[in-house]
């Protein structure tokens, strides 16, 4: 746990000069991770963080961006209180939560949304303190759907906690979030609940506050209601909405430190009341025993994979990333607030389209229980709002993402099925995996074999061959074949004559970076680019071999810098996700060594440590588990059980899963010299020479999920120069199952 840095991230992107290969890649979108240290538990519903209103999280110093550095809306870090449900390291999404703001004051109850200056910032997992300027000591630490603050205030005679229930979403424009109705209501000494329902979905808390003698009151539009109980708001609009809330004052001793506990439910104020009282206890101060407790989950967690070796910045980053891995998606059990029976609820499943390639198959293997609640929670959002969704946030039928990508839960499923995880209603999963692909851009795929934009018909054939899976293995050979029929429909996507996609628009990317996508028939694809050689040439140039260093764009760069930029048609590096599995292509035409050359200089340039260590946004999780995955020399491709082996960072790791331990271990593995900004910067990459399974020969880079999930010892023997292994046998595609290498 002491390796974790929770501000890695945090701030714009401040990476030692790339060099060699990493140095020809381009950095389109936001240079910063966009994540925030604040207080998580792992896959719990509650994020609590010092607020600023800046994007995208609500903590730190940034307006809205969409490429190039970002620029600082405050000189330094602020917060005009702390506030819960962040995001953590997205992009661009229309609204953000941010609720439930409790702001300490000296201050009359005027100066509320005034903010004040952090400092000496703590993080660590589960737990976030920084001091204000009014020299307020703030600490939080939270729980699965409970949050618990802890302030020691200087000796004052006006001490408050302020509860903001009106405040939602960022200080930007277009930023905030609206209530729709409310109330708040005090319920005893020392106690209240309240409602507030954003973009259809009732949030309610219920409040316990730990000190003798203070007086506790309702406010309205920042002016104290004398005697009142109860505030409701029937009908809320942007031109009517005034702040209201709650708030607790008294006099303060030098060094008195106060408790607020905070319990949360989409269910009403009776079920946050029980989510308190069983995560805290009743009427008992809570703060270090569940911030213990927290703590020992996150370790439980990050340490169902070990790694030795390489230097502590490795070892930190690497942490990090596990950590990161596992903030979102949010898990509500019993939760829904849109179908009333048990079960899971997931939401902040807003970057599926990039936690479904890395993410999601590291969820799988470590905390199988947790991948399957998430995709029963998919199919009942399914079955209740008519399709998968692409991206679920805490709202009613908003925002599903469905420009991003198509059919991205099939995937998923299809892993899960194929390694027998949890007890799914397959045959029900079946129905909605088939009749999901003829819903928004697959009705169209469905008529004519193809759409636009052409990276949806890549989607959708692929999921199309992930159902037929599924299909053959529930008993339904007609459905299966039918099937797999319109999943070879992945050629209507690129022209023969180039070797590429064929012109199209692009979602947050271009041609170059969707060509080179790990489908489900790698070996119709290379033949289409006529063949190994030209296949492995287009590779080559894509990802910059031989090439000049680039200069990455900087603050507001202009229209000329970005349209060069992106005519280089080169590998976005890290910084971008499209494309974030194409090294990987290379396995696919016999070429490992050049996987290991891509990913070494990724791993070695675009990470490092520090609040400017991610080259771009970290996604959910989808960027960190990326560099966990590449890491241990293993690659998940989704959807297909497999795994693509590549030289690891580390001289050994061992992923714990259910079955038993999965052991990676080499010989030859070099130390890492360290350069003076302290992280790792080896001269040049390492590289497969031969390799074991459980003591027998493994001549093939790849291994089946299956195998992997089983447990065993990959033994890999490493080496400076390329070797010939791995380069015979390809993985299985669609039209080369056994992975011979012949080309169709």
């Amino acid at each position: 746990m002491s390796d974790i840095d929770p501000f890695i991230g945090t701030a714009a992107t401040d990476l030692p000069p790339a060099q060699g290969l990493a140095a020809t890649w381009w950095w389109p979108k936001p240079q910063v991770g966009n994540t925030h240290p604040g207080a998580t538990s792992p896959l719990g519903m509650v994020s609590a963080c010092a607020y600023s209103g800046a994007y995208p999280t609500g903590y730190g110093l940034y307006t809205k961006n969409t490429e190039g550095v970002p620029e600082a809306m405050f000189d330094a870090p602020q917060a005009s209180g702390f506030t819960h449900f962040q995001q953590s390291g997205t992009g661009a999404i229309r609204k953000y939560y941010n609720y439930v703001r409790v702001t300490p004051m000296v201050q009359p109850l005027d100066c509320l949304g005034q903010a004040w200056a952090l400092h000496d910032e703590v993080a660590e997992p589960g737990y976030y303190a920084a001091t204000l300027d009014t020299g307020v000591r703030s600490e939080l630490t939270v729980g699965a759907k409970v949050a618990v603050h802890r302030y020691t205030f200087p000796q004052t005679r006006s001490a408050r906690v302020v509860l903001d229930l009106s405040c939602g979403g960022l200080a930007i424009d277009h930023g905030r979030t609206v209530p729709l109705r409310a109330h708040v209501e005090m319920v005893g000494p020392g106690r209240a609940q309240g409602t507030v329902v954003v973009e259809g979905v009732p949030l309610s808390v219920y409040v316990e506050f730990d000190t003798p003698r203070w007086r506790q009151m309702l406010w309205y539009d920042r002016r104290l209601i004398e005697g009142g109980t109860r505030l409701d708001f029937d009908r809320i609009r942007q031109t009517t909405l005034r702040p209201f809330g709650l708030l607790f004052m008294g006099s303060a001793a030098a060094g008195q430190s106060v408790e607020v506990r905070i319990g949360f439910s989409l269910r009403g104020c009776e079920q946050a009341r029980r989510n308190l009282h069983r995560e805290c206890g009743e009427g008992e101060l809570a703060f270090d025993d569940l911030r213990a407790r927290t703590s020992a989950n996150w370790s439980d967690h990050v340490g169902r994979v070990e790694v030795q070796g390489g230097t502590d910045a490795r070892r930190q980053v690497f942490a990090t990333s596990m950590y990161h891995s596992l903030i979102k998606p949010c898990f509500g059990d019993d939760e829904s607030p849109f179908w009333p029976t048990p079960g899971p609820f997931a939401f902040d499943v807003c970057t599926m389209w990039d936690i479904y390639k890395t993410e999601i198959p590291l969820l799988a293997a470590i905390v199988p229980d947790r991948a399957v609640d998430l995709l029963e929670s998919l199919i009942r959002v399914c079955e209740e709002e008519g399709n998968f969704p692409i991206g679920y946030r805490m709202a009613r039928g908003a925002d599903r993402f469905f420009r991003q990508a198509s059919a991205l839960a099939h995937t998923a499923l299809a892993d899960a099925h194929a390694l027998g995880l949890g007890d799914l209603d397959w045959n029900w999963a079946l129905v909605h995996m088939a009749d999901d692909l003829r819903r928004m851009y697959g009705e169209d795929y469905y008529e004519h074999g193809v759409v636009h934009p052409i990276t949806h018909t890549l989607d959708l054939a692929y999921a199309y061959h992930c159902t037929a899976g599924v299909a053959r293995a529930m008993g339904d050979p007609m459905l299966a074949e039918d099937m797999v029929a319109r999943s070879r429909l992945w050629s209507n996507a690129f022209d023969p004559a180039t070797g590429l996609l064929v012109d199209s628009s692009f979602y947050e990317g271009g041609k170059w970076n969707y060509s080179f996508r790990l489908i489900h028939d790698m070996a119709g694809r290379i033949a289409l680019a006529g063949g190994d050689a030209p296949f492995v040439r287009m590779l080559d140039s894509f990802f910059g071999f031989g090439a000049d260093p680039v200069v990455q764009p900087g603050v507001r760069p202009d229209p000329t810098t970005m349209a060069a930029g992106y005519a280089l048609n080169r590998f976005e590096g890290l910084n971008n996700e499209p494309d974030m599995e194409a090294p990987w292509s290379y396995h696919y035409a016999g070429r490992p060594d050049r996987t290991a050359e891509v990913v070494h200089a990724a791993l070695t340039h675009q990470f490092g440590t520090g609040p400017g260590g991610l080259p771009g946004n970290d996604d959910s999780g989808g960027l960190s588990s990326w560099y966990v995955w590449a890491s241990l020399g293993l690659f998940p491709i989704a959807g297909q059980g497999l795994f693509l082996v590549n030289a690891p960072a580390f001289e050994q790791a061992t992923i714990h899963l259910a079955e038993g331990d999965f052991t990676i271990e080499t010989s030859g593995h070099r130390q890492a010299p360290i350069s003076s900004d302290g992280f790792d910067r080896p001269p040049a990459p390492q590289y497969v020479q031969s390799a074991r399974l459980n003591g027998k020969p493994l001549d093939v880079a790849h291994l089946s999920a299956a195998t992997v999930h089983a447990g065993g010892r990959l033994h890999l023997e490493l080496g400076p120069e390329p070797s010939e292994w791995g380069s015979k046998f390809r993985p299985p595609s669609l039209s080369d199952p056994h992975g011979t290498g012949a080309r169709p």
